[in-house]
């Protein structure tokens, strides 16, 4: 027995840090450490739509876990350390940027909405936007010269931002398209992290069918939280099917009411 090795402590005993609408942060084993835990819970026009999914978190939570190692082999930086169990993450304690950092590569959503392109354009470039983090506001879309002069993020911390958004963007689209899926658009967080006196700006948070929007190339059937936002159902089998064509979620198995069975 390694007595070096900090000891795994049941959830129910853990001290609860801050819990939002997908997941729950508790103190971690170590400083400066966190766990992340993965809920059911299913959420849209900011908590106005909920409904609890049998099996999403433990699904999110792994297909979070496929993408951030990616990232982090890539010298992508992020707060993500290791997977502990089908539900939690261990992972770098970081100060979260207000912000949600939006990519867009076709049209879709509220931009289709707010500039009457039809959804499915593919758009000139890609496109980057923030929304100020703020529920009882709905997130209000945000440019530079508020967020620096509110004092959100300095303009060397934009850059940072916008440069980690380019080069996820550019993995997750050629992640996605190797599994026949198209890559619409996406959601991350970043956050500070501080190593002595350095501070480094990483992506944080999650990336998963709750956060980004994911079509089949040939059908175009969406396979991402518009399932829920729409009323279209079959969530739970729209993110096992990411799951599995990411090599995650083992072809034989098929979701359970306990929740789908994953490759471990």
């Amino acid at each position: 027995m390694d007595i070096l090795k900090p000891r795994y402590v049941p959830m129910n005993r853990r001290r609860r840090i801050y819990e939002g609408k997908a997941k729950i942060l508790f103190e971690g084993p170590e400083p400066g450490t966190l766990i992340q835990f993965f809920k059911d819970d299913a959420t849209a026009f900011n908590k106005k739509k909920m409904e609890v999914v049998d099996g999403k978190g433990v699904l999110n939570n792994r297909i979070s876990e496929h993408i951030f190692n990616h990232l982090n082999r890539m010298g992508i930086p992020t707060h993500f350390i290791k997977r502990l169990n089908m539900r939690e993450q261990l992972i770098r304690e970081v100060e979260i940027i207000p912000l949600e950092v939006v990519v867009r590569n076709l049209a879709a959503g509220t931009l289709s909405e707010r500039l009457g392109i039809e959804e499915g354009t593919v758009l000139p470039r890609s496109i980057i936007e923030f929304y100020y983090k703020n529920d009882e506001l709905g997130d209000p879309m945000v440019t530079e010269e508020h967020i620096t002069a509110f004092g959100w993020a300095s303009p060397q911390e934009i850059d940072d931002i916008m440069a980690l958004a380019i080069r996820v963007n550019d993995f997750l689209a050629g992640l996605f398209l190797g599994a026949g899926i198209q890559l619409v658009d996406f959601k991350i967080e970043c956050g500070r992290l501080w190593e002595n006196d350095m501070m480094r700006v990483v992506v944080a948070d999650e990336i998963s069918p709750d956060s980004c929007r994911l079509w089949d190339v040939q059908t175009k059937d969406k396979l991402d939280k518009d399932r829920f936002r729409r009323d279209m159902g079959g969530i739970v089998e729209a993110y096992s099917e990411v799951a599995r064509r990411l090599g995650i979620l083992m072809e034989s198995e098929r979701p359970k009411g306990n929740g789908p069975v994953l490759v471990q």
